[in-house]
């Protein structure tokens, strides 16, 4: 699944300008959800931004903004409520101005989920393959929201106004590459969980995934299933350290590429590397599975070499 920093690169992609291969600054000619799972939204209508120029792409957590800016149009829909407030022959009229008139920005909110991409769509096939929903240009560029696999859970949210204050980003926890550490202390102490989980669950901090909870905790010397209520300052310290040079890393890594990597070419020391030699220690990296996901770590490192039971029911080590 791509996370914080392969998101965060390719919004920086996608952020340059037309002529630079991006699509700042691209006018809306028109939305289609090419599978009826692709929209989660009913309103507003993705169409109401047709026309609208893409004013910016943003990320938060795992999720992509495309943030269509429409004050143009709503500086001519409020002269024309004017008009017609003064010269319509109903109120009716005048309210349907208003409204139209108070809308100025869309956001399509995007998540890829395990196996989506959202790509430069040159060939514009009427059935293209994975393909989802498609964003088209009136410059004659288009966009294709990919997903690999039949989970089909990648979707497209269309929000009005504020869209960080709405569903589906109104409940995430700080962007893991913003938190601080009284932030990060705060949102580890308020409830007692697994490290791991913690990690995952967007709740507390928001952008990381599977990989990248492996390798914090890897990169922390703690164990996935550590407590966090538990964690003390220090730990919490080296929790912190761990979160910004695993960001940081990754982000650079993805930096590189001129689209968004595949997981398994992610440079990683425990992430999918059951069985391999520890780059830190040499022991032998374990996985274990909990929750129907595979936790990776290094038994020396991690968990003062004792191997964690195989199943969701053990009492995992603190």
């Amino acid at each position: 699944m791509p996370e914080l920093p392969e998101v965060q690169a390719h919004v920086e992609r996608l952020s340059r300008p037309v002529a630079d291969g991006g699509f700042a600054g691209a006018t809306l000619s028109g939305f289609t959800p090419i599978t009826f799972t692709a929209l989660k939204t009913a309103l507003p209508a993705p169409t109401e931004a047709v026309g609208w120029p893409l004013a910016r792409v943003d990320r938060r957590g795992k999720f992509l903004l495309l943030r269509f800016d429409g004050s143009d149009a709503a500086t001519a829909a409020t002269t024309t409520a004017t008009t017609t407030a003064t010269t319509a022959a109903t109120a009716a009229e005048a309210t349907a101005a208003e409204a139209t008139a108070e809308t100025s920005d869309l956001t399509f909110v995007v998540h890829l989920m395990q196996g989506g991409r959202l790509v430069p769509d040159p060939v514009q096939s009427a059935r293209p393959r994975n393909g989802i929903a498609r964003w088209t240009f009136d410059d004659g560029t288009a966009l294709l929201l990919t997903e690999a696999g039949k989970e089909r859970k990648a979707g497209v949210w269309v929000v009005a106004g504020d869209p960080l204050t709405q569903p589906p980003l109104d409940d995430l926890g700080i962007d893991a590459d913003a938190v601080t550490r009284d932030q990060l202390a705060t949102a580890l102490r308020a409830k007692g969980t697994r490290l791991h989980t913690f990690l995952r669950e967007q709740h507390g901090i928001a952008g990381v995934g599977r990989m990248l909870a492996n390798e914090i905790c890897h990169r922390a010397r703690l164990s996935p299933f550590a407590s966090t209520n538990k964690l003390t300052d220090d730990q919490i310290d080296a929790l912190l350290a761990a979160i910004d040079s695993c960001i940081a890393d990754a982000l650079a890594f993805e930096r590189g590429l001129d689209r968004m990597s595949k997981s398994a070419e992610r440079p990683g020391s425990v992430h999918h590397r059951k069985g391999d030699a520890c780059p830190v220690c040499g022991d032998t990296v374990r996985a274990v599975e909990y929750n129907a996901y595979e936790v990776d770590y290094c038994p020396t490192c991690q968990t003062a070499g004792k191997v964690l039971a195989d199943n969701t029911t053990s009492k995992f080590l603190k």
